[in-house]
């Protein structure tokens, strides 16, 4: 097994998890919506993949802008039994790959009835989550795979590669309907994803200093030959302008961890090659206090101190010896 990450506090399986071994799936469906697209029921990603075919599609009547809330007609007719798929809106940004994380704004209807069932315009919230078997229906991911941020993207999906037989309940899902989604791609991220702002001064002997590469490259981390700061320590590398971080929001990281006493790395998403996203509610203090307030986009350097880290239990195999003052480098790519 590969181990997840050890910054969950509460969650058994990972370090910033916290704790040993575990899977690396992400823990981004479980901010979304319930009536979002992650898939409920596991029989949809057994099935082969669908042909992607042109039509048909409902016309959109109304917000045809991108990230305008769209109005889509009811389906005419009988839907392709396969992936309809259609371009509305060509962007000219980054194209999506499979198992990246997305944001987007999206609109979900069934298609016989007309009747939207989710919606992220209308919580002014874009969905951030990953394009993975497991994360979210297979629909998404035949849809989206290849479509280049700025994109609006309209598309069909028959119960093969959406909810199943078994449909979704709450969400007014039968297992006989196909839906129809429109989604506007914002932006995509990869485990080569960095922060995105201005750098800032790094001019106290006393603190790490962090590499202000881009690349999607891990940083480096300098720590100083001193004493550990007793208090927590939570900086600017980069500063971004996107949205501050909330004490529960759910972000998505890239990140590294060092040792103050030996610069000896712990735990990385560059070694594994895996963003990771997580509430700040589930993270150590140090954590949930360090990244509260700063802005999507940015790089900050955490010093955290033992009684907002692990104090004298660490995890098991972590490499983390007791009472040990973590430093870590973090890029806030999403808020979720």
């Amino acid at each position: 097994m590969r181990r997840r990450s050890l910054i969950l506090a509460a969650v058994p399986a990972g370090l910033v998890t916290l704790a040993g071994c575990g899977d690396d799936k992400s823990d981004s469906s479980k901010a979304s919506d319930s009536a979002s697209p992650s898939p409920s029921a596991a029989e949809t990603s057994a099935a082969p993949p669908p042909k992607i075919v042109d039509g048909p599609l409902p016309a959109i009547t109304a917000g045809t802008k991108l990230n305008e809330k769209p109005t889509v007609a009811k389906g005419s007719g009988e839907p392709s039994d396969q992936l309809a798929v259609k371009t509305v809106i060509a962007g000219n940004g980054q194209t999506v790959a499979e198992n990246d994380y997305i944001q987007a704004n999206y609109l979900g209807q069934v298609w016989a009835s007309g009747k939207v069932f989710d919606n992220s315009y209308d919580r002014k919230t874009p969905l951030v989550i990953q394009l993975a078997a497991g994360s979210i229906i297979d629909g998404w991911r035949y849809a989206l795979t290849g479509k280049k941020v700025g994109s609006r993207v309209e598309f069909s999906v028959p119960p093969t590669w959406g909810y199943g037989k078994n449909g979704n309940a709450q969400a007014g899902i039968k297992g006989t309907d196909t839906l129809v989604f429109v989604v506007d791609l914002q932006n995509t991220f990869s485990a080569k994803s960095s922060a995105k702002g201005t750098d800032t001064a790094q001019d106290d002997a006393d603190l790490p200093k962090v590499g202000t590469n881009t690349d999607g490259k891990a940083p480096s981390i300098e720590v100083p030959k001193a004493d550990p700061p007793k208090k927590l320590v939570a900086n600017y590398v980069i500063e971004g302008d996107g949205e501050e971080v909330k004490a529960e929001s759910s972000v998505l990281v890239q990140y590294k961890g060092v040792l103050w006493d030996s610069g000896k790395e712990f735990d990385s998403t560059y070694s594994r090659k895996a963003l990771t996203s997580f509430s700040l509610q589930q993270v150590v203090k140090g954590w949930a206090q360090g990244l509260t307030g700063k802005k999507v986009g940015s790089r900050v350097l955490i010093v955290i101190p033992p009684d907002l880290g692990y104090g004298d239990n660490p995890p098991a195999g972590s490499g983390i010896s007791k009472d040990s003052t973590l430093v870590f480098s973090v890029d806030i790519l999403a808020k979720m």
